[in-house]
């Protein structure tokens, strides 16, 4: 939409009379540098440096259970347990699955490899994506599907297992894992990855510039 650029003050012509020269249009104004769109198709105000702080945070969370579960650092997992000396990711976890739906399901894939592998597999790339920044909103999906899964294994609705003892649940919906989920999708879709991470570079590769929508 064209602006006014320029009203001429009134003047008095030969006759006497007044005239007003019409003001006229000029070009369009070029916005400034400043209001033009980033190139990840962000927002040109970069994110605060507490959800950069939460980012990392959560990114770590899931790269420590990797680590602790493939070298078994004493922590969660045993050093006999570790996944690097025959032990099953899987196993232990799934196979004590007492409650919910889904207790069958979850015992018939305990211990099987390619559970192990896709576990450890999408602990590994969330940690390392939302860490460095990049791949958020991949990270997002994938995390959002890990924490439903495993808030399905412990399914904090029951208030007693499958053999009538107590399910010890602390909340019924809102437990660790919804929260865990719910900081994966803010950090994405805030671009917490332009504040301390790699966001903006990531965002300049040509093929995550070509599908941003969903390798953002």
């Amino acid at each position: 939409m064209s602006v006014l650029t320029r009203i001429r003050h009134p003047h008095t012509n030969g006759n006497g009379s007044t005239t007003t020269e019409a003001a006229r249009p000029s070009p369009e104004v070029r916005r400034a540098p400043a209001e033009e769109a980033e190139p990840s198709g962000g927002p040109a105000v970069r994110p605060s440096g507490w959800l950069a702080a939460l980012r990392v945070a959560t990114g770590f969370v899931f790269l420590w259970a990797f680590l602790d579960k493939t070298f078994g650092l004493g922590y969660a997992t045993q050093s006999e347990n570790a996944w690097i000396n025959g032990g099953s990711p899987t196993r232990g976890f799934l196979s004590g699955v007492a409650v919910g739906p889904l207790e069958g399901t979850f015992h018939a894939w305990a211990g099987d490899t390619w559970a192990d592998w896709l576990f450890m597999v999408g602990l590994a790339a969330i940690g390392v994506a939302v860490i460095l920044g990049v791949g958020l909103r991949l990270a997002a999906v994938a995390g959002t599907a890990m924490m439903a899964l495993m808030w399905a294994a412990e399914w904090p609705l029951a208030e007693h297992t499958s053999a009538g003892d107590p399910s010890m649940s602390t909340n019924p919906l809102v437990d660790y894992h919804v929260i865990y989920a719910l900081a994966l999708i803010a950090i994405a879709v805030t671009h917490a990855g332009d504040r301390w991470g790699f966001g903006r570079i990531w965002a300049r590769i040509p093929v995550v510039r070509r599908y941003y929508g969903v390798l953002q």
